[in-house]
């Protein structure tokens, strides 16, 4: 009987510890950019930035990024690549698949010298989508200053 108390106790800590680790990220998209490759292969022009009320989610618990956008845009987490820190940039950029197995590149970025804006770039092979980013807090405390 103490063995299956320990075992059950082991259990509930180990599943705990595990909860703790994984979290969720929540932004608002306030704006969106498209670069697409023409016919030949060569990149085009980024489109007029849009301005979008979309939500973002990065949840490590589930190793995806979704995007709330009309079509809802579903990415896989394969890799937590290393942050890239210089004088302009903190970059966390992430190794994912998309709905038919690709990978590709999706990026948080962090312009310094634009004071500290964020942005989302998710690099395909075709297409390239940026999307300006605030989390949730943020726009809270801008919005009452």
């Amino acid at each position: 009987m103490k063995t299956i108390k320990t075992l059950l106790l082991f259990l509930v800590l180990s599943v705990g510890i595990q909860k703790t680790f994984g979290q969720t990220y929540k932004f608002e998209a306030i704006g969106f950019s498209v670069l697409e490759k023409d016919n030949k292969g060569a990149w085009g022009k980024w489109s007029d930035l849009q301005a979008v009320n979309i939500v973002i989610t990065l949840d490590t618990d589930k190793n995806r990024i979704i995007v709330y956008s009309k079509e809802i845009q579903l990415y896989e987490i394969q890799n937590y690549e290393q942050k890239q820190d210089n004088e302009t940039d903190e970059i966390y950029p992430f190794v994912c698949k998309d709905i038919d197995g690709e990978p590709f590149t999706i990026s948080i970025i962090t312009r310094k010298n634009q004071d500290n804006r964020k942005q989302l770039y998710i690099n395909q092979k075709n297409v390239i989508i940026v999307y300006n980013i605030v989390n949730f807090p943020d726009k809270e405390i801008k919005a009452k200053k």
